[in-house]
């Protein structure tokens, strides 16, 4: 999805290097909106990432945006040599293609986007020839640690310590959202003035509401909608047990779940609806992009997004919740900061990983049209004048602008 054109060319002259790990570009949204729109600003962008989701290419250009894919490592799950695995491979890969970026094209800036906090390496390397590091903070990475295997130990001291040193070494760094910025501030040592909120949501004009696809609700009164990663810690078996509740326990069986999206724990959580006896009650359409994402969503009467209340989702901005306000769709979710600072009365918000409130808050929904109808519009217009893409641009090139300000460019 491309931004549209931008009314400036502050760009000129400046080249960036954009390495990301954990999503192929453009699939990456984030990233791609972030690399179009320096594009847009007449900046020369390069990208490194890994291949994967139909992205198999290991070189071309798009919208005039080089980009570099290495294969795809296998991610990792669990203890220390899967993560050595993985991201000794990545590593590998990034310096040897930064290494051909450099002398094709060069680059002024490393752009880094984490998972995992290791990109430093890589800028420290380039530090020495002039190159200067911008973290783009996506995930708290000791935080997601803990949230996706439940404790800490040596790995998760390991991650404090390459968060701290990926701080030390940015110039500048963007966050999704106040919460990651003032994790850059207190617990990274960042200044103020040197972060920037730069936050993760749809371009308003290209995710659009339409009709959606009747054959898709399965005849159900009401449809509820998931999009995104199906991984540990999403809260999948959350939904699937309020499900359960809403379905066998409530008695409201005229309803329909669609589950978009892909991740590793995809099969357990189709193994979980089929011992329930829900399988008619779900569909599983894997991953969707573009009109068929949005055909899909626009099926949907009620978004859902289950992630648990824990210390790593409680900051962080879902990219689900932005994309369901967007298409207007009123939200069910956990009661989460970051989540209530995004949707406000957009959503209702269940009591701390309950499923029983969960399936009830749903039931609240079903019973009131009028209520949907209103949280939609208000979760509408909260994007189109505050949260959408556009209101982040300024940001991020006032972030690009402060970091080439230190290279005298």
């Amino acid at each position: 999805m491309t931004p549209g054109p931008l009314p400036d060319q502050r760009g000129q002259g400046r080249r960036v290097l954009i390495v990301v790990e954990n999503l192929p570009v453009p699939l990456d949204r984030r990233v791609w909106l972030e690399a179009t729109t320096l594009t847009q600003s007449g900046y020369a962008v390069t990208v490194i990432c890994p291949t994967g989701r139909g992205w198999d290419k290991h070189h071309e250009i798009i919208d005039g945006i080089e980009i570099f894919r290495y294969p795809a490592p296998p991610e990792a799950h669990s203890g220390a040599a899967a993560y050595a695995r993985e991201y000794l491979g990545s590593l590998w890969h990034w310096f040897r293609l930064a290494g051909k970026v450099r002398k094709a094209r060069g680059f002024d800036v490393i752009h880094g986007c984490n998972p995992p906090d290791l990109v430093f390496l890589l800028a420290w390397w380039y530090r020495w020839r002039g190159v200067r590091y911008l973290f783009d903070h996506h995930d708290v990475c000791p935080e997601l640690f803990v949230a996706k295997f439940g404790r800490k130990g040596l790995l998760y001291r390991i991650m404090l310590i390459w968060e701290r040193m990926t701080f030390a070494s940015a110039s500048v760094s963007i966050a999704t959202n106040e919460s990651f910025r003032q994790i850059a501030i207190r617990r990274g040592k960042m200044a103020p003035e040197d972060v920037f909120v730069v936050r993760s949501a749809p371009q308003v004009e290209k995710f659009r509401i339409g009709p959606g696809d009747p054959a898709m609700r399965k005849g159900a009164g009401t449809v509820l909608g998931y999009v995104g990663v199906i991984g540990q810690q999403e809260g999948m078996d959350l939904l699937v047990a309020a499900a359960d509740i809403l379905i066998r326990g409530m008695g409201r069986a005229d309803v329909h779940f669609i589950i978009v999206g892909f991740g590793p724990e995809l099969p357990a959580v189709e193994a979980d609806v089929a011992g329930r006896g829900l399988s008619a009650h779900f569909t599983f359409t894997g991953a969707l992009y573009g009109d068929d994402l949005l055909r899909a969503l626009n099926s949907c009467d009620i978004g859902v997004s289950p992630d648990p209340k824990n210390a790593m989702n409680d900051i962080s901005t879902m990219n689900k919740v932005m994309e369901y306000m967007t298409l207007e769709l009123p939200v069910v979710q956990f009661d989460l900061k970051e989540g209530r600072a995004s949707a406000g009365a957009a959503s209702v918000y269940a009591a701390d990983n309950s499923p029983q409130d969960f399936a009830a808050k749903i039931a609240e929904l079903m019973d009131d049209p009028a209520r949907r109808a209103e949280m939609g519009r208000t979760g509408r217009e909260r994007v189109e004048t505050a949260l959408s893409w556009a209101h982040s641009v300024p940001n991020l090139l006032a972030a690009y602008d402060r970091i080439f300000a230190r290279l005298g460019k």
